[in-house]
């Protein structure tokens, strides 16, 4: 063998290891959901803390038969709209995925977030990776009975809010909106992220509690209610942390605000210009500047790049080293 073979076959195999470890560098996919309201499917993920010891995060692990590590990541592709003919009744949490049926197990007890009849709030939707389309929120109608599997005709057939391009701020979408007046106790508030830029569709289901009619705000709402339930906060932070033995009184740091029914992606952009990072009990994967596969791509050709460069430069260190050698 030359030496400029020895040297190319050394380089390739110094930059092996390097090709591969880049690789497995690379996070996995991932996208988004709600993380205050806090969701079923982050609350009980290994990334939801204390929440997902919970006896109903218990019960809906178990009947997953898996965990759901893979919280931002329950998607359908290709619905187009057709939600109400695509996703079944009985399985709206799950998206009709049986990687997430353990989120269709009906329970009076998921971790919530306590809300304020008739005020303003802000949904905030964590993501790794932006994505263009409009989000439709909706609000489960008066007697809407959490222990029995959530069915369409739960919902309103028009969404009290929507926004359409909101900006991606701080890793997540923070969506502005005024609540129904009529609610009380537990509800569920059901959002749909319909892409643009793909073909995909998010479903997401967030336990929340209104106080009950006839009650003062300091009345206990029911088990398994997270914090203050502060809205506008934009996070799903301490506020979100499951307090299942003593639910803290129903209150709102947001007074109501003349926002309309519909957020723009203005409003979500100025929402979340100066928000609180995620707080460390609910870690989030860092945030992806580039859709779907380009990461992955561009990583591994740097690699290959620098790669090419070693073994380009070790041959031609041993070329003029073997030039140089007396005859």
């Amino acid at each position: 063998m030359t030496a400029h073979r020895r040297a190319g076959a050394a380089a390739a195999a110094m930059a092996a290891p390097l090709l591969l470890t880049t690789w497995a560098a690379v996070p996995a996919q991932a996208h988004g959901a709600p993380t205050d309201p806090v969701s079923r499917v982050f609350a009980c993920s290994p990334d939801g803390g204390d929440r997902a010891r919970t006896a109903a995060c218990g019960a809906a692990i178990a009947a997953n038969g898996a965990p759901f590590t893979d919280w931002d990541n329950l998607r359908v592709a290709d619905v187009g709209g057709r939600d109400r003919e695509v996703i079944p009744d009985g399985k709206l949490c799950s998206g009709g995925l049986p990687a997430y049926k353990g989120l269709d197990v009906a329970r009076a007890d998921y971790p919530a977030t306590r809300l304020t009849p008739g005020a303003a709030f802000t949904l905030a939707y964590s993501s790794t990776i932006p994505h263009t389309g409009t989000f439709k929120l909706y609000l489960t109608k008066p007697g809407y009975d959490p222990t029995r599997p959530l069915t369409w005709s739960e919902l309103p057939a028009k969404p009290f809010a929507t926004a359409t391009d909101p900006a991606l701020v701080n890793g997540a979408y923070r969506i502005r909106a005024k609540l129904p007046s009529d609610r009380t106790g537990r509800q569920l508030l059901y959002t749909i992220w319909q892409n643009t830029s793909t073909t995909d569709t998010y479903y997401s289901c967030s336990d929340v509690v209104f106080p009950d009619a006839g009650k003062t705000n300091a009345g206990k709402t029911g088990a398994g209610t997270t914090g203050t339930g502060k809205t506008g906060s934009g996070t799903g932070g301490a506020d979100s942390v499951a307090r299942t033995n003593s639910p803290a009184p129903a209150t709102s740091s947001a007074a109501p605000k003349p926002d309309t029914t519909t957020a723009s992606a203005e409003a979500g952009a100025k929402a979340g210009a100066g928000a609180p990072a995620p707080p460390s009990d609910a870690p989030l994967p860092a945030a992806d500047s580039t859709p779907d596969n380009s990461s992955r791509v561009s990583l591994v050709a740097g690699a290959a790049a620098a790669a090419l460069i070693v073994t380009t430069g070790v041959a031609v260190t041993l070329g003029r080293r073997r030039s140089r050698r007396p005859r």
